[in-house]
């Protein structure tokens, strides 16, 4: 089925699956994960009801309860699975896609997620089977309402940002819900936080240079000192600086490190393969001890936890804490960062500064390749770097890194789209030119 990917269950709505393949994703999961109670939340999509029924439908059908915590944020339901117990739970979304597409994010007990190597493959091959026997006794749906006692402890971390103007756009999406309760009125201006599924001011995909547009005109017409905005269910963050310009997420995760390694020196810090060298380098001056590992949440919040790393973040915007049940929060990430900011703006430094002292190297941001055999053009790659001088370092757990002195290079398969991805950087613009130029020349064979 088109919707089961790496990560979570995602597609067009009524094209890649449909509220039948909902229903019986709820007639099944009950007995996968052991859950007699599933908490189910959703975001702002049109079509979400209609999932919300089809799986409550099928969930309570096979005997289990529901309890229905309404329109919410992901990681609002992430927290709520490791506090509350659940062993099972379900977030409607399509996260940061477009208005036509919907989705699934299951995790099990202790807010692990639940991926394509620990349930979604047996998840997948179980709907498509008979299904099991109705329960004797339906389950029932409860509705829950926890924003407050979320609210309460996301404002364990609300920064004061005493002296700062900030912008915070919520894309229309349920991080509407918390935002303004967590950063005030007294300091910030807000953007787009009428709950509307359609999206119909920018894309909700804060990655998209077309959806943060808007945010950075805001932030120079205000003259605020940094811009924030959150996707579609709020588990993605970016940020833009005092003129407008787009900050890469994976230089967040160092300022996030250098908060938690004041709490505790040396602790651990997880970033994705394609992090730059001079995040890791950053952790690495600061006492840190930075781990790269593979791209996606459903392995980096097993990964953080293997590690007992404090904190952890994604080029794509996800951050991942050790305090948030290993799960990722937009808003904590967003709390710590402008918390950051507004300590440094009171000492004279703005935010564009803290970005520069991490933001060393030259470097592609990802580019992304269609090429239908993803596997030949990856073969090519690594022919074309046994070319070169040996490497530094290889990591081949996500496609493949090769690390020499003046530069690296990641090339990796998309999981979810029929693209391969690229991403270089190097101590010169030259250099970056002549590494990326070297992987492109090898996979144009293959590109569709």
């Amino acid at each position: 089925m088109g919707a089961f990917h790496a990560y979570d269950i995602r597609g067009v709505w009524n094209a890649d699956f449909n509220a039948d393949t909902v229903y019986r994703i709820g007639r099944c999961l009950p007995a996968l994960l052991g859950a007699d109670r599933v908490l189910v939340g959703r975001d702002a999509r049109t079509s979400s009801p209609e999932l919300f029924e089809a799986l409550s439908r099928g969930l309570t059908e096979a005997g289990a309860g529901v309890d229905d915590a309404g329109l919410c944020t992901t990681p609002m339901t992430y927290w709520l699975t490791g506090e509350k117990g659940y062993a099972a739970a379900v977030m409607i979304t399509a996260s940061h896609n477009a208005k036509e597409y919907n989705g699934l994010k299951i995790s099990r007990k202790g807010a692990l997620p639940v991926g394509e190597d620990s349930g979604l493959r047996e998840l997948e091959a179980a709907i498509a089977g008979g299904l099991p026997p109705k329960a004797a006794v339906p389950g029932a749906v409860r509705r829950i309402d926890p924003l407050d006692e979320y609210v309460r402890f996301q404002s364990l971390f609300a920064p004061d940002l005493s002296g700062t103007r900030i912008v915070v756009d919520c894309s229309n999406g349920v991080g509407a819900l918390v935002a303004r309760r967590l950063f005030g009125d007294a300091n910030a201006t807000y953007l787009n936080e009428t709950l509307d599924g359609t999206f119909p001011n920018h894309p909700p995909n804060p990655l998209l240079p077309e959806a943060t547009a808007q945010l950075s005109a805001e932030v120079v017409r205000t003259g605020a000192d940094l811009g924030v905005i959150f996707d579609g269910d709020a588990d993605r963050v970016a940020f833009v600086d005092a003129s407008g310009a787009f900050v890469r997420p994976d230089t967040m995760t160092a300022i996030l490190a250098e908060h938690y390694l004041e709490e505790e020196p040396g602790a651990r810090v997880l970033c994705d393969i394609r992090t730059s060298r001079g995040v890791t380098e950053r952790i690495s001056a600061l006492g840190g001890e930075p781990h790269l590992w593979k791209v996606g949440h459903a392995f980096a919040k097993v990964k953080l936890r293997e590690l007992h790393a404090a904190v952890g973040g994604e080029l794509a915007g996800h951050y991942y804490f050790r305090d948030f049940h290993g799960c990722d929060s937009a808003m904590l990430c967003a709390s710590i960062v402008l918390a950051r900011a507004a300590a440094a703006k009171r000492e004279g430094r703005t935010f564009a500064d803290l970005v520069k002292e991490i933001d060393v190297y030259a470097n592609s941001g990802e580019c992304n390749y269609t090429v239908p055999d993803k596997d030949g053009a990856l073969a090519a790659v690594r022919a074309w770097a046994a070319t070169l001088p040996p490497p530094d370092r290889v990591l081949d757990f996500d496609g493949v890194r090769y690390d020499w002195p003046d530069g690296w290079v990641n090339v990796r398969k998309s999981n979810t789209e029929p693209y391969l991805r690229l991403i270089a950087e190097a101590r010169t613009p030259s250099r970056l030119a002549e590494l990326k130029a070297g992987v492109e020349s090898a996979i144009r064979p293959f590109l569709a």
